[in-house]
This record gives C-alpha cells, structure tokens and sequence, in this order.
C-alpha cells in the first residue's frame, strides 16, 4: 500500500480509523466499547469539593465525577462548562480542563483567548491576506473574548468552505457558552474514530480514502494491528521491547545479533525516532522509563538531540533526561485509552 491512505471500517462493530502511510501504520483511533467520555467532549458540570493536596476540584458530570486542577475562583455549586482532556483510569475521575477549544477541520475557537491566528505552515503572504479577510468578515461582532485558529488544511480549501466552517463553529460555541443554567449536562460530544480522520488526516490530501465494508481486512490494516499487540518491536537492527505496567510504561532497547562498537548508538536512534509512533498507536502515556542499549556517556548528548527532535510535534510530552542507573525517563500526556484495551 503506497502514498497517504485513511482507512475506515469497524471494530466488534465500534467505528476505527487508521492512517497509512507507504505501508506503514501511523495513527490509529477506534471508539471505546462502553460511553465513557471521550476526549473532546464538553460538559456543563457543578464544582463539587477542592482537592488542594491535588491543587483541584471534583466536578460532577452527568455519568461520574471529573477532576478539574484549578482552585482559584471556583466555589463548590457553581456551574461551569470543561472539556475532556483524556480517558479516565478505572477508579479515578475523568481529567477535566476549563479551557475550551471547539476544533473543526478548518477552524478552531479559543474562548478567553482572543486573537485571530493562522497556521504557520501556511505562508503564501496572499493566502494568509485572504484567509484574514475571511475570518474577519465571519468573527464580526463575536464577542471580543473569542478567538479564532485557522488551520493548516485552510491553505488550499474553497473560501465558501472555510466561511462556513468558522460560522458553524463561532455559533456552536456561543450557544454553549450562554447555556450555564441546569445541571450536570453533555454539551458537545467528544469526536468518534471517523470524525478525528476527518478532521486531523485529511492534510496533506491523502491519495485514497478507502470507506468500504472490511476496508481494514482488504488494506491489510488487521496485519499491522495484530503486530501492536506484542510487546517487542522489530528495528532495522537490533529492536525494544514496550511492556505497560500500572504505574509505568518500560521500554528495553537492546542490540540483537550486531556486536559492532556502533551498534549500541544505531539501534537507540532508530528507537528513539519510532518511540513517538509506537506510543501513539499503542495508547500509552503517563511515566516513561527507558533501559536504552549501553552507549558511552559522550553520546548521550547525540540521543537527546534525536528524541527531541522525534517528539517535537507531540502534545505533552516531557523528556526528563537520564538517571543515576542510566535509565532514560520521560512523560507524555495521556490522550486515548490504551490499544490493549480498546481490543479486549
């Protein structure tokens, strides 16, 4: 399977979604059996009781109890709009944020974050003007609290489908905003498998979209997700090993047959560089530790460069850098349920 492909089918009939590229899975999304929430999603909830070991507040939802970290201004009874940030643990509260973001394929609005901002990787000047110009005429006379992004895939989108996309967005949020009366209540749903490729895959254009009944057997999808239900994973030399436990996600790289004095340096660069795309299809998050194959101390300072580089342009993420034991320790935002369990 050549080029940029979005697939999308089912799952023990759960919409999913997988992003192909040359062959190769890059992304993956497929809808939790149960109606947990669902990242996205925006509640009107009702500040319950602070946690100020915590620095937050529970809020109640509709189903269950979110955890909101932030104290300052908030009373218990008051009500109050959040979005889901990630999946909740099982026992814990579903993590909560107060700041919103109503994200569309063009468009994203930003309440109490003012401005109108367009995608750096757009920057053709005269389709930076237009685009302006667009937002301007659409955001007229919104309230001065409401900002706008415009994202990447605007570049080479019709003028009437942006416009229309922004007017959509701007009116779902100024009803929610305004809706503060009554109880625990769902506002926006959290977006499903087929919405997210939609929304976030479709740019750069992929070469096909394949919809049809059994796309994932006839791309061959099965295949690469069968292989991220093992914990090993197989490098150009050498491979690691990503094994979850409750309280932290262990990563062992290791050599394999090579025995060269570069080998131990090779096979953690090409880890480090798939470590972001393994983590991402596989769900995982929290605290990472790696157990990266034995290198000089003198070419640490090479490997930070490359997993900087790799999670770059991932959400959350924090590289702690080495311990004592010489063990390699990082953390990354929990974003989705774990691929382990989204396939029991």
């Amino acid at each position: 399977m050549k080029g940029r492909v979005v697939v999308l089918d089912e799952i023990a009939g759960r919409q999913a979604a997988a992003l192909v590229v040359d062959g190769r899975l890059e992304d993956l999304r497929v809808d939790p059996a149960d109606d947990r929430a669902i990242p996205g999603a925006i509640y009107r909830a009702v500040a319950d009781r602070p946690v100020k070991g915590q620095g937050g507040i529970f809020v109640k939802l509709p189903r269950g109890t979110g955890f909101l970290r932030q104290i300052s201004g908030i009373a218990p009874g008051q009500r109050l709009l959040v979005q889901v940030t990630g999946p909740a643990e099982d026992g814990k509260a579903v993590p909560v944020t107060a700041r919103l973001l109503f994200k569309s394929r063009f468009a994203i609005l930003t309440p109490d974050a003012p401005g109108l901002n367009i995608s750096r990787r757009i920057r053709d000047e005269d389709r930076r003007v237009e685009l302006q110009a667009i937002a301007m005429a659409q955001m007229a006379g919104a309230d001065d609290s409401l900002g706008l992004i415009l994202r990447s895939a605007c570049w080479d989108a019709e003028a009437d489908a942006v416009a229309e996309d922004i007017a959509a967005m701007r009116g779902l949020a100024e009803a929610v905003l305004a809706d503060l009366t009554g109880g625990p209540e769902l506002m926006v749903d959290g977006a499903g498998a087929h919405e997210v490729a939609f929304r976030d895959w479709l740019d750069p254009e992929p070469d096909a979209v394949e919809t049809e009944a059994g796309a994932f057997e006839a791309q061959g999808v099965l295949d690469l997700i069968d292989v991220l239900r093992r914990p090993d994973v197989a490098l150009e030399q050498g491979g690691m090993f990503i094994e979850a436990t409750r309280a932290l996600v262990a990563i062992d790289v290791n050599t394999g047959g090579d025995t060269s004095p570069a080998a131990g340096l090779k096979v953690n660069i090409a880890a480090a560089r798939d470590l972001p795309r393994q983590l991402r299809l596989r769900g995982l998050g929290g605290q990472i530790v790696i157990d990266f194959a034995p290198i000089p101390k003198r070419d640490r300072g090479v490997l930070d460069q490359v997993l900087r580089a790799a999670f770059k342009t991932e959400s959350e993420t924090h590289l702690a850098g080495w311990t004592a034991l010489g063990l390699y320790e990082m953390t990354r935002k929990r974003d989705r349920l774990p691929l382990a369990e989204l396939l029991a």
